[in-house]
């Protein structure tokens, strides 16, 4: 083995092989890392809330608090075969089209922000400077803050069309065809989705990036905790890990307009009439706000997983199926020109017109 003396993994294998070792790692120690959903103090600090729910629930004598436990895995949850196919569909999707989507996605990003802004700007963009002192702290954060916006704004974009638009949806579907959720659910996503994720904010924030590098001539480093981008951490120490529960919480007010709280997702996935299309925002609630999508309950009477009869979720049963399965579908709505059975869909120019059209107007 002498021949390979001197060279590092990088230098032996591929990239993309690397990328692929990297992200397996990951999947499988996904409690080890602060990057991922599902890092240790996550879900504890998730436990914690749960907790302060539990408590408040067992005072008011509901039968859902006889103990911690039986509230954290009831069995109408964990008997349900919706719950035992995350977990499978977890590993398989991971390991599969999750790797590939997203790998194609941000090469194409990358490809695309190269063209716009040229390959000086995003050379330039590899050059990260940690600042310091007062002016450095306010230039970073102004950066961060920047950069959570437009990437945010184009995740809730792209989350209104995957709803609104024919095909999009036939494989969005997937993420709410779970019928009960856990932790573990959020993953449940197809690589179309991913794709469609990791290419429209790659470009966005790359082209963030870049501009900042060509204007200020260096990229600034981010504020890290514990290895994840401060704003990353904080979003997910709130309980994130109960936003794909059977966890109610909101925050009290009007606070639930402002800061993401496990309810407001949790809308989102209901199947409900009055809950359809509503609170797509992943961080920045006030984009439902702004754009009049924004909606929530009091409590979580009427919430109910899943999707509509009409989109067929029962078919959705297995890794397989819920892979292959939206390309028939998708296929079978551009062939026949069918829109989603879904009030508001009528097609990508109307729903992106309907959605500028509910921005407040000024005068």
């Amino acid at each position: 083995m002498d021949i390979l003396a001197g060279y590092s993994v990088e230098d032996v294998l591929p990239g993309y092989v690397i990328s692929f070792l990297v992200n397996l790692r990951e999947t499988i120690l996904a409690p080890l890392f602060a990057d991922n959903r599902l890092y240790y103090l996550y879900i504890l600090s998730s436990l914690a809330f749960a907790y302060v729910v539990y408590r408040r629930l067992r005072k008011a004598g509901s039968d859902e608090a006889k103990s911690f436990r039986s509230f954290l895995f009831p069995k109408r949850v964990w008997s349900h075969p919706s719950a035992w196919l995350d977990l499978r569909y977890y590993f398989f999707h991971h390991i599969t089209g999750f790797f590939v989507a997203t790998f194609i996605g941000s090469m194409a990003a990358g490809s695309v922000v190269a063209m716009i802004v040229g390959l000086d700007a995003v050379s330039a963009s590899s050059q990260v400077r940690t600042l310091t002192g007062w002016e450095g702290f306010g230039i970073t954060m102004a950066f961060m803050i920047v950069g959570l916006v437009v990437a945010d704004f184009t995740a809730f974009y792209m989350h209104y069309l995957q709803h609104k638009i024919p095909v999009l949806w036939q494989f969005h579907k997937v993420h709410h065809s779970a019928e009960v959720m856990h932790p573990i659910s959020n993953f449940r996503e197809h690589p179309v989705d991913n794709f469609a994720y990791s290419l429209t904010i790659g470009i966005t924030y790359g082209l963030l990036v870049a501009l900042t590098a060509k204007w200020l001539g260096y990229v600034p480093d981010m504020i890290w905790l514990l290895g994840a981008p401060v704003f990353m951490f904080l979003f997910n120490f709130m309980g994130y890990n109960l936003r794909h529960s059977h966890v109610w919480l909101r925050w009290p007010g009007r606070w639930s307009m402002v800061f993401p709280s496990p309810a407001h997702h949790q809308v989102h996935h209901s199947c409900h009439p009055d809950h359809l299309d509503k609170n797509f925002a992943f961080i920045l609630p006030l984009w439902d706000v702004l754009f009049g999508t924004y909606v929530m309950p009091e409590d979580n009477r009427d919430v109910k997983f899943g999707v509509t009869e009409k989109d067929r979720g029962g078919e959705l049963n297995s890794c397989l199926r819920l892979y292959f399965l939206p390309f028939r579908d998708a296929w079978r709505v551009l062939r026949k020109g069918k829109a989603k059975p879904a009030p508001a869909a009528r097609g990508s120019e109307t729903a992106i017109a309907e959605l500028s059209d509910r921005v407040p107007r000024q005068g």
